[in-house]
């Protein structure tokens, strides 16, 4: 008997930290479709739902712009956001120098969280989510460090301000949870969740050289 053709993946997010994640996993998307919404917390609103309302956004929007399509095949969406907060206070993507100088001075230190929705929509519009808090705590940061990883540039457009997976992994003192969350999405839960929803994970992954 023919095997199914396997359903293709979408990622609503155009970026580059997730793919390799992805691929890391052997999960090549099949399509990369960026999904624009407003991610503007709302009043009073935890940063645990910020990140759980805007995943789901992105995978709704991406849903319905491929839906609109022509030639639209059902499929798996993914979508996921990233937030870092510190208590209740939610710090920005950081895009200017004067933002992420303020977001390593309030986390040198101290703790912070760093909270990921993801969001599935599978075949037939339905939409799984997963929510994901990773425990991390900073150093004390010097002036002259600060100063040393704003020139890298590595911050700009970064939740919080850094980067783990480059110079800012020397920050790190404790970090509680999945790593790969922090740095942009929380893989072994990503992963489960497309596999509890019926898509083959390893459909992609190349062939083993052992027997």
């Amino acid at each position: 008997m023919a095997e199914s053709k396997p359903h293709r993946l979408v990622l609503a997010s155009g970026s580059p930290r997730r793919i390799e994640l992805l691929q890391q996993a052997g999960i090549e998307p099949d399509r990369v479709f960026p999904a624009d919404v407003d991610e503007t917390p709302l009043r009073a609103e935890h940063p645990r739902s910020l990140a759980k309302r805007l995943s789901k956004d992105k995978a709704e929007r991406a849903l319905g712009s491929l839906m609109a399509e022509a030639h639209y095949e059902p499929g798996y969406v993914l979508a996921a956001d990233t937030v870092v907060a510190v208590g209740r206070r939610i710090l920005p993507k950081a895009e200017t120098i004067e933002e992420a100088a303020n977001c390593l001075q309030l986390l040198s230190g101290r703790s912070h969280r760093v909270y990921s929705g993801v969001c599935v929509a599978v075949p037939g519009g339905k939409l799984r989510q997963r929510l994901v808090e990773t425990r991390v705590r900073f150093k004390r940061l010097s002036r002259e460090e600060i100063e040393k990883y704003i020139a890298s540039g590595e911050w700009r457009g970064k939740a919080g301000g850094y980067a783990v997976q480059g110079l800012a992994g020397s920050f790190v003192v404790k970090l509680v949870g999945s790593y790969t969350n922090v740095v942009g999405l929380p893989l072994y839960e990503t992963v489960a969740l497309l596999a509890g929803e019926g898509f083959n994970t390893r459909a992609k992954w190349p062939a083993s050289g052992l027997s």
